[in-house]
């Protein structure tokens, strides 16, 4: 009698978190009048509401400005990331265990502390509204850092001493042993480098003035408080829903390897 309950009890439970999602995306092809109506079906339903969304605002323009960029900060991330991983938990150098306390203790910075001094050196470099002023600020990431030195921990050093004595270098030991053993943990970095950098708002509105150069976060607020969605909830909606979908797929996808990872680094509890 446990499991049918548990089931029924999940089901539940996912139906209500899910439930807020699905009103939104079913409001957005819901006429104006209808969408302060708890239920999820109309028979009037249409697609005015994403039409209103691509004629008032370049949101294709936007959608490719934050793939890129979420793409670049993701890649440099696991890049970095894996390199100062592996040396944290293999290499034996002076103030190894110091550099990790400064890592670790990078992360209970709050990311307002150093919003102003990040974009005072943006104005200083002359960076502002370029590309640069969006990645080279999350090109490393902490949290990143120490995933992947939990998980590079619990590799048999035997494996490593093996490539050593047949001549490899550390990095062809990272790239070439390492790394397809890595997978999850890659995966796991990489879903959470890609959707805060997808989801980061108020670092492209400090830095970003120029409409072609705007992220798709940062396109979506100033469409929905800055007056351009003319009080339609629906639009405003529509366009929360092409925020929130790539996201909801990259992750969808990639669920399995990410709580593999979670499992088997340490961080699980």
């Amino acid at each position: 009698m446990k499991k049918p309950i548990t089931y029924i009890l999940l089901i539940i439970g996912g139906l209500m978190f899910a439930y807020p999602f699905l009103w939104m995306i079913s409001a957005t092809f819901k006429p104006e009048i209808e969408i302060g109506t708890i239920g999820l079906w109309s028979s009037n339903f249409s697609l005015r509401s994403y039409a209103a969304v691509f004629q008032k605002i370049p949101i294709a323009r936007a959608f490719l400005n934050s793939l890129f960029v979420s793409i670049c900060v993701t890649f440099s991330v696991i890049l970095f990331g894996s390199i100062v991983g592996y040396a944290l938990s293999r290499l034996r150098f002076f103030g190894r265990d110091f550099l990790l306390g400064v890592i670790l203790f990078t992360m209970v910075i709050p990311f307002q502390i150093t919003l102003i001094p990040m974009y005072i050196l943006m104005v200083k470099f002359g960076w502002v509204d370029s590309y640069i002023a969006l990645i080279v600020p999350g090109m490393i990431s902490a949290f990143g850092i120490l995933l992947f030195r939990q998980f590079f921990m619990d590799i048999p050093q035997d494996l490593i001493d093996a490539a050593k004595i047949d001549g490899c270098n550390d990095l062809e030991i990272l790239f070439k042993i390492i790394y397809p053993l890595s997978k999850p943990v890659i995966i796991t970095v990489g879903i959470v480098s890609f959707m805060g950098s997808w989801n980061d708002v108020l670092w492209p509105l400090i830095v970003i003035r120029l409409q072609k150069l705007m992220t798709l976060p940062q396109m979506v607020t100033i469409f929905a408080v800055g007056g351009q969605a003319d009080g339609q909830l629906g639009a405003q909606l529509a366009a929360a829903t092409l925020l929130a979908v790539p996201i909801i797929l990259v992750y969808a996808f990639f669920q399995r390897y990410f709580i593999e990872s979670m499992a088997t680094t340490g961080l699980k509890n």
